[in-house]
Order: structure tokens, then sequence, then C-alpha cells
């Protein structure tokens, strides 16, 4: 399918370095979310934003436009940050659910409120307690919201094998969140 992004790399790729701006403009945001879900840390993640652009400008040849622009995108991303991570382990979500988790409901009240930063904090040790390839679909199913075709090109694997890994991380996400909650209550 191509679109806009698409045209716009495509361009980049022919020399039009400038259309790059517009891109990283439309996706900055969403590659420091993914990056802040994979390393905890603000700094490394602008880092690693940086980082992706500068890849996609060394290998703007490499674009095909016939194919998705973001799956292309995060497969940078995650190579990028697979070469980060030799140098360390990728620890967890905590920036990201602290701005994006917040009650859907107007005007909670203080038990409430409290209850639900405690069961943010749960969820956030559960992430974090993930292995980090689990923590890594999750982040780009849920918290991305890409398409499991995209994932699958991210991943270089079959939609089938990533709808059974997102089950699979969430079925473990389920079991260590209750875990923490039974160990809490104990």
């Amino acid at each position: 399918m191509i679109t806009n992004d698409n045209v716009l790399m495509a361009k980049v790729g022919e020399g039009e370095v400038s259309k790059l701006a517009v891109l990283f403009e439309r996706h900055h945001r969403a590659l420091f979310r993914y990056f802040v879900s994979m390393t905890r840390t603000r700094e490394m993640a602008e880092d690693l934003v940086q980082d992706v652009f500068f890849r996609m400008l060394r290998y703007r040849t490499s674009y095909d436009p016939s194919k998705p622009f973001t799956a292309w995108m995060y497969q940078i991303a995650r190579n990028a940050g697979l070469d980060q991570r030799r140098g360390g382990e990728v620890v967890g979500i905590d920036d990201y659910m602290e701005k994006h988790a917040e009650p859907a409901s107007p005007g909670p009240g203080p038990e409430e409120h409290a209850a639900h930063g405690q069961d943010i904090a749960t969820l956030r040790r559960a992430l974090d307690k993930l292995p980090p390839d689990k923590r890594e679909i999750l982040v780009l199913s849920r918290f991305q919201g890409m398409k499991y075709e995209h994932i699958a090109e991210v991943l270089g694997c079959e939609v089938g094998t990533v709808k059974v890994r997102v089950y699979r991380a969430m079925r473990a996400l389920e079991q260590t969140y209750f875990a923490l909650e039974k160990e809490k209550a104990s």
C-alpha cells in the first residue's frame, strides 16, 4: 500500500533529503515512545531516535516504496535498539506508562486514583519482568498500535507467528501481573 510517507521516503531515496524532516516531524514521537518503552531512559531514547533517522538517511536507497514505510522504519529502529542492547540490558516502560496510562473517566476520587496508580505500578513491574522479546512485541502491538502484518515484516516472520507471540506475551504478562498482585497481598 502506497502512502504519503512512502512517497516522501522514496523522494529522500532519490536525493531530496529535506523530505526526511517531514518524516521526522510525523514519526519521532512514536519512535521516542517505542524506545522509552524498551530502554526506560529518555536520554537513550532520544539518542536512538536520532540514530534511526541517521540510518534512514544512510540507507535511503535500500527503501522499497511498495512496502509499508512504518514497517521499514521500525525494522531500522529494532536494529538500532539491538545494537544498543549489545552493550546493556533493556529494562522497561516506566515513562510511557506514566504518560499514557491515565484513567479514561474524568474526575476519579482519591481512592480510585490511588488504586489506579497501584495497578499501573504493578503492570509496570510485570512488563519489566518480561523477557525483552515478549516486551517488544507488546510494545509494538499494544502501545504503538502496529498491525500484525507490519510487525511480521519488522520481526521477519509470518503474521500467524506474530499472533501467537502476542498471545503468549499477553499470557506471560497476565501471569506475572497476578503473581505480583498475590505477592503484594501477602
